[in-house]
């Protein structure tokens, strides 16, 4: 047996690779999300393939006449070693529930898992590791926000101080992840200096565990009406193991009448929370009947219109977009 890279831009290795994915169920997404394929061959015959994207294993098939070998072990090994040669040390995978004890022989540990999916990690890193670094506040009545914040505005700000009010402490966790037209150490700079004055808020990173839907593969979940529910509600279980160990009773969140998905997330939220941890949403913000998103401010950004920026932001906020115009647009342009 033979292990070999696959060129999925070559149609003779796209095509094998394929015909073995769907023919274990499995439905092809962006391939723009594979940063390398490999393939384990018994003569020419394509018989187990695995990817992975940053450090994150996915579509992983094998033959069903080679399945319950050491087939699964040789593909599992090989994209961990080939991660390890890059110094990626820390790796997730997205499975199907039935298939965590195969990973857990491998060292893997469950992280959280629903009816339809199960999130693993094996390395020199763990969710446990994650919630030992992170700051102990405290309070009997501790809450939680999850945000993005692309760019944090008036909005989130207000997302903040009601929850402030109606609590002890404040964790505000901010999304770890450079897919946004801020980066990352620009929003959460932006957010601590926007709540700066809020004394018992305390805003940390959420690492690789507090992650938005696209780092969640889809690929084994067939119905494509379902996806962002079951992604949504294995994030909630994440979120709610992270909740437990810092006695977090209660999360925040915003209404949103413009997303379809988010509504969907707080509908999860709203399922899988409770009872250890009440959701409150509250209704967005909105300047004379206007509401405001982020959405408006990027797009005034791309427009390079300053005062409808100032509207919707902090002066915190207001100043760095300013000062970074430039470097914003070009981001824009270049397609972030």
């Amino acid at each position: 047996m033979e292990t070999t890279t696959l060129n999925l831009k070559d149609s003779y290795y796209y095509k094998q690779w394929q015909s073995l994915i769907q023919n274990e169920g499995l439905v092809i997404e962006n391939l723009d999300d594979i940063t390398e394929t490999f393939g384990i061959y018994e003569d020419d015959k394509l018989i187990a393939t695995g990817s992975y994207f940053e450090n994150v294993l996915k579509y992983l098939a094998i033959d069903p006449d080679y399945q319950g070998g050491n087939i699964f072990n040789k593909l599992v090994s090989t994209l961990i070693n080939e991660l390890a040669a890059q110094n990626i040390f820390h790796v997730f995978v997205f499975t199907k529930p039935q298939y965590k004890k195969s990973f857990s022989y491998l060292g893997f540990n469950l992280i959280a898992e629903t009816e339809y999916s199960a999130l693993l990690e094996t390395g020199d890193y763990s969710i446990d590791q994650y919630i030992a670094e992170l700051p102990r506040i405290s309070g009997k009545n501790i809450s939680a926000i999850v945000m993005n914040a692309n760019p944090f505005t008036l909005g989130h700000r207000y997302l903040v101080e009601q929850a402030a009010q109606k609590s002890d402490s404040v964790y505000v966790f901010v999304v770890n992840q450079d897919a946004s037209l801020f980066k990352t150490s620009e929003r959460l700079d932006l957010i601590k200096q926007g709540t700066a004055d809020l004394d018992n808020v305390q805003v940390v990173s959420g690492g690789q565990y507090m992650v938005s839907f696209v780092t969640f593969p889809s690929y084994f979940i067939k119905s494509r009406s379902e996806v962002a529910t079951y992604q949504t509600q294995l994030d909630a279980k994440v979120f709610k193991r992270i909740a437990s160990a810092l006695k977090i009773t209660k999360r925040f969140v915003g209404s949103e009448p413009y997303s379809p998905t988010t509504e969907i997330y707080n509908q999860s939220l709203q399922k899988v929370l409770p009872p250890e941890v009440e959701l409150e949403i509250l209704d967005r913000k909105a300047i004379d009947q206007d509401i405001i998103s982020a959405t408006k401010v990027r797009q005034a950004i791309q427009a390079n219109d300053l005062a409808t920026v100032q509207k919707y932001v902090p002066e915190t906020t207001y100043k760095f977009i300013k000062d970074n115009i430039k470097t914003l647009i070009g981001r824009i342009h270049d397609g972030n």
